[in-house]
This record gives C-alpha cells, structure tokens and sequence, in this order.
C-alpha cells in the first residue's frame, strides 16, 4: 500500500500542472500587509539600488601615478661624526621609489672599516673561553664574518671568537633615544598624483585647477581647513594615524597615505576631488612586539691614503611611507539603469509570494484561503470517458429495473 501511494504521488508530481489562479481575498489585514511588502520592496530599489548605489550609472576603477618630493635639513652634533648637515640626498633612501618613499630617522654608523681580524660581537654563539669554544670556518645567522677558530679579547672582561669580517663589527646594541633625526617630524613631502578613468576618457591630479604656485609655497594639508593642499607634514601624517612620531622614529616604521578619488561624472569637473587618509600599516602589537620597526644596511665604499679599501657602515631606521590610490567614477548609461529597472519590477512579484506564504501558512482561516485558491481539476478526457462508463452504467441499472417490473 506504501510503495502504491509513492507511485501515486510520484506520478501526480510529474503529470500534473499549475496554473495560477487569481482570488481576490477582501481583507484589511492582507491587503495593507501587501501593500507594506510593496512599498519596502520600492525603498529598496529606489533608495538603495539607485540614489545610494547609483544603479544608472556605469563605474569603471581608477588608474594612476605617484612622484613624491620630501624637503627638510636637519643638524646633528655627536661624538662619532662632529657637527653635520642632514639634507635630501642623505636621509632619502633610495632618491626615488615606486609609489614610495622613505626618511631615514634614525642612524647606527660604523666609521672605517676595512677587511681583516678582529673580535666578533659577543652573543650567545660568539662569546668563548678557549679556542676550543671557537670553530674554523663557521659562520653563524648573526655573525658578521668567518670564524677563524681564535679566542680573542673584545674587550678587558669579554672574550669573542675571531672573525674575518669587516672591522670593526658594527654594534647594533644600541640605539639611539631619541632618535637620530628626531627633527624629521618637520620634512614635508609633496604629493603629485595623477589619475586616468580609460572607460570615460577622463583625467585629473590631484594639484587642483585652482591652485597656483605661490599657494603651493605656503600651504599645507589639514583636514579641516586645508584638505586639499598636496603637502603634508611628515609628523601630521603619523599623529593623523593615532600614532606618535617620536616614538615610532626610534624604531621606524610603515605608514599608508591613501588616496581616494570617487567621482560622480554626472556633476561637475570640480566636485571629483581627492581625499586624503592616513593609517599605519606595519604590525605593531605591544604583546608580541618581536622584530619591530623598519630598517636595512647601506654602505658608502673609499680607499683611504694607503689605497686600502675601507668602508662606512650605516644601519638606517626610518619610516617607510606607500602611497595608495584607489577609487571608482560613475557615469549614466542606459543599460545599466534598465537592467536595474527590470530587476525591481521583477522584486515587485515577490511581494506576492511572502503574502501567499503568510496567508496560506499562518493566518488562521489558512484552509477556507487554500480551498478558494487552489481548485483541482480532472483531465478532460478522463472525465468524459468516466461520465460515458457512469451513463452506461445508469442506462443499464435502468433497463434491468424496466425488464424486472415486466416479467
């Protein structure tokens, strides 16, 4: 009896059809409820898929350029160096980069280093006793040069094995605080930026129509009175992070300059403008702060009277500052706004479907709706060979009953 009610069951969903059928249900509660769904359905697509998301338009994403020009000088007096003038071409490093640039604020030197033997920096694997402690020829992760298997004196209570290396070894121990080039905070840095929309053949820079050249002399960014001057302070830029520029010039660092350019080419030339926002971009977890900062190496090479080859070590700190470009721009095209129109009218049936689900599932007269709903209705030839049978059948139950009453 199962397995006949399933093949009834599976024969009804594969030969039956559905055709809609329309009731008109007389009821307040319905129709006002209707007519809710309808009207969040039209909020919807005009307020968000038109006036927010600008469902009319066409967008096509931004394409750019950046040069970049840092300006300042800064004056040190220290034992190793005397007093000196720090300008562009000493703590920019390298002149140029892609997209960005970097300042150099904090300084280890090592001054006249030349290839030979000397010590190498006590730590964990160099410090010895003996020259048992000390392996020829080996070279540790740290280790500034080979080891020449010697126990040597760094200095009056420290042993270290040998090392061919350049020397002296630099220390890296310690760094300076503050730091170096603290007066870094007051560089400037213009920012030329130059963008291109190739699906509307439109460009602009971010050195507005209106600016001229005695303003650029003068200007710099704020926020709130200046936003769009292309200069900005290099301490502005960090404490507009949240963070502070003395501290992270320590150690050094990455900063994010974010430029954004979303642009309406339905208005105004002048209303697509850029905006500026600034982020840190290295990892800095004050719980986990293992290998912080941002530094390399750099060398300028000499021979000296002897013409020996001799050498000057710089472990440079600084920050690191990429500038990052993004942004769209929309214009009004027909397909897309037709696309989108279709696409809410097609929205408008679902209000249809939620009413149906809600009156049929929910409402307490749910069956008295489905019975004016849903009608079920024979095949045709079905039912004309069922009512040709059940007259056949009365025809002869009525001849019998004729025959029967005369005998």
């Amino acid at each position: 009896m199962a397995s006949r009610g399933f093949c009834r069951e599976l024969y009804s969903c594969i030969f039956d059809y559905s055709t809609p059928r329309i009731a008109l249900i007389k009821s307040r509660k319905v129709g006002v409820m209707n007519r809710l769904i309808q009207l969040g359905i039209l909020a919807y697509v005009i307020g968000w898929v038109f006036v927010w998301e600008k469902g009319y338009q066409e967008f096509d994403t931004v394409v750019s350029s950046v040069t970049s020009k840092v300006k300042g000088v800064a004056v040190t007096n220290t034992s190793a160096l005397g007093t000196r003038i720090w300008d562009v071409a000493d703590y920019v490093i390298p002149p140029q980069e892609e997209n960005a640039f970097f300042v150099m604020t904090n300084l280890i030197i090592t001054q006249n280093q030349t290839q030979g033997h000397c010590p190498d920096l006590p730590d964990q694997s160099t410090i010895c006793n003996s020259s048992h402690d000390c392996i020829p020829g080996f070279i540790s992760t740290h280790s500034f040069g080979v080891q020449t298997g010697q126990c040597v004196a760094y200095n009056e209570t420290v042993k270290s094995c040998e090392v061919y290396a350049w020397c002296p070894v630099e220390n890296d121990t310690e760094l300076p605080e503050p730091a170096f080039l603290k007066e870094a905070e007051n560089f400037t840095v213009l920012i030329k930026n130059n963008i291109w929309f190739p699906k509307f053949n439109f460009s602009k820079r971010n050195i507005l129509p209106n600016v001229t050249t005695s303003y650029l002399k003068t200007c710099l960014y704020d926020r709130m009175h200046n936003p769009f001057c292309p200069i900005f302070r290099l301490g502005s830029i960090v404490s507009e992070a949240g963070e502070s520029f003395r501290d992270m010039a320590i150690q050094g660092g990455v900063m994010g300059i974010q430029i954004r350019w979303d642009c309406d080419l339905d208005k105004k030339f002048s209303k697509c403008v850029p905006r500026y926002s600034f982020r840190r971009l290295d990892s800095r977890e004050l719980d986990h702060n293992v290998s912080p900062g941002y530094n390399f190496r750099s060398a300028k090479y000499y021979k000296n009277i002897n013409d020996v080859e001799s050498r000057t070590l710089m472990k440079v700190y600084g920050i690191r500052f990429d500038i990052l470009v993004f942004g769209t721009a929309g214009k009004f095209d027909i397909i897309p706004t037709m696309i989108n129109i279709g696409s809410g009218l097609a929205l408008l049936g679902v209000a249809t479907v939620l009413c149906d689900v809600i009156v049929f599932q929910f409402f307490k007269k749910r069956y008295y709706y489905r019975e004016k709903k849903f009608k079920h209705v024979e095949d045709y030839d079905e039912l004309t060979i069922s009512l040709k049978g059940l007259c056949k059948q009365r025809t002869t139950i009525s001849g019998n009953e004729e025959h029967g009453s005369n005998p």
